[in-house]
């Protein structure tokens, strides 16, 4: 009798686990978004939220103007107003990953096409608890295989459609680190004028994690519909 009631919990475990699957699965939506530039973006349906499925790569706000890019070391690390770079200060880099945003590109808010916002952290926190928490959901998020990340990119499936990239970061003192490594993604920030909540994901943990920083580092963007 006991090991009839182990058995059955051990499968209704497994069908609440197959279900969780098919809920994740099939609230998938893939669609098309085009920003400012002209660039076309994957879009999919998380929960409730439909997430860009690539890195921002805009080089102008909503309205049109041009956003400033920023080279040089010494004018990266004296910045207090909004700016972004490619990677390595390489346009090869532009597609793949997108582009690096400063904190102050972030508080703008005119980076996003019209009728989608920068993910919030508020936001990051839903869709990663959908995926089952900080613990595993980067693995559910990551590209798989190692195409573009570094070996093992432990963990990785992207059974969740979100394709996290390791688009590296630039940090506040103008220096480059760890493209093909790990990724770094702003939160909308709009109660502190000096730092801002940030998500990262790296090749060697399927975690996600949350972090605080001051404006000045470049991470890469990701577009939520309003």
């Amino acid at each position: 009798m006991k090991n009839a009631k182990n058995i059955r919990g051990l499968i209704f475990i497994l069908v609440v686990m197959v279900f969780a699957r098919i809920n994740i699965a099939s609230a998938q939506t893939v669609s098309t978004l085009q920003d400012q530039d002209g660039n076309i973006y994957k879009t999919i349906r998380i929960g409730n939220q439909v997430w860009m499925a690539e890195n921002l790569r805009t080089t102008k706000y909503i309205d049109g103007t041009p956003i400033p890019i920023v080279s040089d070391k010494s004018a990266w690390i004296a910045l207090s107003t909004p700016a972004y770079c490619w990677y390595n200060n390489d346009t090869i880099y532009r597609n793949k990953f997108g582009a690096l945003y400063n904190g102050y590109a972030i508080n703008s808010e005119k980076l996003c096409p019209s009728g989608w916002h920068i993910s919030t952290d508020a936001e990051w926190t839903a869709m990663i608890e959908l995926l089952g928490g900080e613990n595993v959901a980067g693995g559910k998020m990551k590209e798989a295989g190692l195409k573009n990340w570094m070996s093992p990119n432990t963990g990785a499936t992207n059974e969740s459609g979100f394709t996290s990239l390791p688009g590296g970061t630039r940090y506040g003192n103008g220096l480059f680190f760890s493209v093909n490594s790990a990724g770094s993604w702003w939160c909308l920030n709009k109660s502190n004028s000096l730092n801002g909540w940030y998500r990262s994901m790296n090749y060697a943990s399927k975690t996600v994690t949350r972090n605080f920083i001051d404006l000045t580092n470049g991470f890469s963007v990701r577009c939520v519909k309003d």
